[in-house]
């Protein structure tokens, strides 16, 4: 579904960037995305038939991986294996110990695994972490996050999407990720969490679409959590950290400090971020700024700004996330 959203990131990035060809499960698929690519790029864009025939183009440096979680493994093989770094859609697997292999493979073969959480590349995001590295906020002691989304029941309809086999779960997995890194990003690490995940009477599917969350980090701050695809019609998602000298709101592409002594200040512009029923209803321009991330970290020989092993944290917060729903109990991480 978003690999229409790279193709557009792409477009613009036509000095830096050549997409040689694209692959798909299904070759009609494969061919009218390299039909349409080829229009869009001004310059032919191949059809491969094979990850092995993909694998074979030696002038390949990366792969944008867009499957589902569930096509990963062998795709990532084959990748590292003949050497292709590898920028791949969120999350890495269906649970944290799958993704760990994919994150230890690609160390093995030194291959750059980046992650795509494009709500960093944001300019309100970036902001907020800068303004946490000066301290001039002060400790964090309270983090909420809230993702009221809405999906109609058309979204899940399509075989597989909701499910564990497939997708690795519901919300969490699949929308709530991206605040959850973000989130991550600035407060560290949880150490517990003790949750509550449910399918509400609005969706038929296998996996949750409602969790509410108490969280610990390890630094000593507490915080909750609403993360939801059951909420109409929707709203962009919200992360409020309570610091010693003022709350941080970050929500809808805008960052918002509310000082102590009064003063408050914002920062970035309004941003649809997909939380209504259209899913792809944001900008293609944080993913063209991932891409040009990755593609200066191979050049650099540095680190994308999501790793692979960074992206482990939030897939183990997932995973506690619902192993405490499931046991009922607390959870440490």
């Amino acid at each position: 579904m978003v690999a229409q959203t790279h193709l557009s990131a792409l477009s613009e990035l036509s000095t830096s960037v050549c997409l040689q060809g694209v692959l798909s499960k299904s070759q009609s698929n494969a061919n009218r995305f390299a039909e349409h690519a080829s229009k869009l790029l001004g310059y032919p864009v191949d059809a491969y038939s094979s990850i092995e025939q993909l694998c074979e183009n030696k002038q390949i440096d990366f792969a944008i991986v867009v499957t589902p979680p569930n096509a990963r493994a062998h795709l990532t093989q084959m990748l590292a294996t003949h050497g292709v770094h590898i920028l791949m859609e969120k999350p890495i697997e269906r649970n944290s110990v799958a993704a760990l292999d994919i994150v230890e493979l690609c160390e093995q073969h030194t291959i750059k695994l980046g992650i795509v959480f494009q709500h960093r590349m944001r300019e309100a995001s970036q902001k907020l972490t800068q303004v946490l590295s000066t301290g001039t906020l002060g400790p964090i002691h309270i983090a909420e996050v809230v993702v009221p989304w809405w999906r109609d029941q058309s979204y899940y309809d399509e075989p597989g999407r909701g499910s564990y086999e497939r997708d690795g779960g519901g919300v969490l997995i699949s929308q709530a990720i991206h605040t959850l890194e973000l989130m991550l990003s600035y407060t560290g690490p949880v150490s517990s969490v003790q949750a509550m995940a449910s399918c509400s009477t609005f969706h038929q599917m296998e996996a949750e679409d409602y969790v509410s969350a108490g969280l610990r980090f390890e630094h000593g701050a507490i915080g909750s959590l609403i993360a939801s695809t059951a909420s109409y019609p929707g709203e962009a998602e919200q992360i409020k950290l309570h610091c010693e000298h003022a709350a941080a709101t970050l929500g809808s592409g805008i960052l918002t400090l509310q000082w102590r002594n009064g003063e408050v200040e914002q920062f970035g512009e309004q941003a649809s971020t997909g939380g209504g029923a259209d899913p792809m209803a944001f900008t293609h321009h944080w993913h063209k700024a991932i891409i040009e991330n990755f593609t200066t970290a191979i050049k650099n020989n540095t680190d994308p700004i999501v790793t692979g092993r960074t992206a482990l944290g939030v897939q183990r917060l997932i995973d506690g996330l619902m192993e405490s729903s499931r046991v009922n109990a607390l959870v440490h991480l």
